[in-house]
């Protein structure tokens, strides 16, 4: 799995002209879910985004997490985080799981770091072509691969 993490002060996002998830403070994630991911991936991954401390403390220092700040999460299904640029010009997905295999990933990780932040988590719609907004806060923005560990 890889997760791209935008730590935000506002996101929202539309699916067919229709708003569909929308936070204010929090973080904003792009979730891709890789051929073969196990749900130990995804249990890691959700532990690591809930304690990752890269919330502003009073000091300004990166020393709190979600749920010290009472942020939110918006949670986008991108396959193409696992595009393979390798080759010529156009990207290759061929290690993007088919919907089959990443919806019930997609759906666990929501459902599960809803669980583990205490708080709603808003989204996207699965494979749909959906506009994405966003204010990023720092900007900070972080790359998580399950499979490197970091």
């Amino acid at each position: 799995m890889r997760a791209i993490l935008q730590r935000v002060t506002s996101a929202s996002v539309i699916s067919d002209g229709v708003p569909t998830g929308a936070i204010e403070k929090g973080l904003l994630i792009l979730f891709g879910v890789e051929v073969g991911d196990t749900m130990e991936e995804l249990q890691w991954l959700v532990r690591k985004i809930a304690g990752l401390r890269i919330f502003s403390d009073a000091e300004g220092l990166m020393n709190l997490d979600l749920a010290d700040v009472g942020g939110r999460c918006l949670v986008i299904s991108q396959f193409t985080l696992l595009a393979s640029t390798k080759k010529g010009k156009r990207p290759s997905y061929i290690r993007s799981a088919r919907p089959e295999e990443a919806i019930p990933f997609y759906e666990i990780f929501v459902k599960t770091l809803a669980a583990q932040t205490n708080t709603e988590v808003a989204t996207g719609v699965f494979g749909a072509d959906m506009q994405v907004s966003l204010v990023n806060d720092g900007p900070v923005t972080i790359t998580i691969d399950t499979r490197l560990k970091e």
